[in-house]
């Protein structure tokens, strides 16, 4: 068994889901991966990272106000010296987690059909948020 590690840089928008399925992708390809586990962490405790459809982006407008609902900016949160966002952003990546277990067969995402992967910017304005990549498995002859 090999290993492979690689960090890249995502810039949001503020309150979004950003796909980054093809990103990581194109890293994949490039580290000539064969099979194995592919871990995706995000270094940070106001962002996360999921799994969701990526055909319908009303999908993703519902999540997002779904998890507005669950952890609303208005609530009495005692952790508000960052901003109204910073509190419920928290309370979101602890809803949604900060890592992702992918299964990689012949150097490709075992993805679904419909399946993407996403950053969830939980911030109001945009933030530059770091992924890990870390790959353990078979490696493609060089």
């Amino acid at each position: 068994m090999e290993q492979w590690m690689d960090t890249f840089g995502v810039e949001t928008p503020g309150r979004a889901l950003v796909e980054v399925t093809q990103q990581i992708a194109r890293r994949l390809t490039g580290a000539r991966v064969g099979d194995g586990l592919l871990t995706v962490f995000i270094r940070h405790t106001s962002a996360s990272l999921l799994i969701q459809e990526n055909a319908d982006p009303d999908v993703r407008l519902d999540l997002l106000d779904a998890l507005d609902r669950l952890a609303p900016e208005d609530a009495p949160y005692v952790h508000a010296e960052e901003g109204p966002d910073d509190m419920p952003a928290h309370v979101k990546t602890a809803l949604t987690g900060v890592s992702l277990a992918i299964p990689v067969l012949g150097g490709r995402m075992a993805l679904g059909t419909w399946q993407g992967i996403y950053v969830a910017e939980h911030r109001a304005r945009g933030h530059r948020r770091d992924l890990v990549l870390h790959f353990a498995g078979t490696m493609r002859g060089a």
